[in-house]
């Protein structure tokens, strides 16, 4: 649909698409800054970040990343039916989009369950004293490390996932309106400008995640031989 201060589809795609752009730039250098703090007190307190690391679940991680993938994919084709003006395909294609990003959610809200279970939530209650290795034995850290330099690893965790899980949603909800959108016959061949926007800040949150498995899972991680 054409606004009216707008001359064309074309100008008002550009102008749209330009828009996203600046958001996601805005959300690249906030999500950068948390990056950064990380990679500053991983360096201060590599010990107690390192061991913080290792007690994250992986598999889980792993999982989940692997799910954003195919997240991303089953976007880029919904972008792509919406480009042909396939009707269904493309509520099909945001339909699976959403329940993988569910799907991605509820594995997080898992992880969260056993970090409270396990009292890594910063706070009054907060202990550290044991990480479980990946061959499944059980390592005692209540001596090994600072339990205040440990709580800044999970607050940062908390505080980078939780941004991301937020994220996540707002796009699920996204992704429900263009859901609703497309069953009312809202889009065509010429004008899927919508669907084209949100894809583009699904797949920046997918990207996300991307630079987040490695940074909070994989480079501080122990390994005991």
């Amino acid at each position: 649909m054409l606004q009216h201060h707008f001359d064309n589809m074309e100008q008002q795609k550009e102008a749209s698409s330009l828009g996203m752009w600046i958001f996601l730039i805005t959300e690249i250098m906030f999500f950068g800054g948390m990056f950064a703090a990380y990679l500053v007190y991983r360096y201060w307190f590599y010990n107690e970040f390192a061991w913080g690391s290792t007690s994250l679940n992986i598999w889980l991680g792993g999982i989940n990343t692997v799910v954003l993938i195919c997240s991303s994919l089953t976007m880029a084709m919904a972008v792509h039916a919406a480009q042909l003006g396939m009707r269904k395909l493309l509520i099909s294609f945001l339909l699976l989009t959403l329940g993988l990003g569910f799907v991605f959610l509820g594995i997080k809200a898992i992880e969260y369950t056993d970090k409270y279970k396990e009292h890594h939530i910063p706070g009054q209650h907060f202990h550290f004293g044991e990480v479980k290795m990946i061959d499944g034995s059980t390592v005692d850290v209540e001596h090994k490390v600072d339990q205040r330099h440990a709580q800044i690893f999970f607050s940062l965790y908390f505080a980078l996932t939780g941004m991301h899980a937020m994220h996540m949603i707002i796009g699920a909800g996204l992704l429900t309106t263009l859901i609703i959108m497309a069953w009312k016959g809202k889009f065509s061949a010429t004008y899927y400008t919508p669907v084209e926007n949100i894809g583009l800040y699904w797949h920046f949150v997918d990207i996300v995640w991307i630079f987040l498995f490695p940074l909070l899972y994989l480079i501080s991680r122990i390994h005991i031989k």
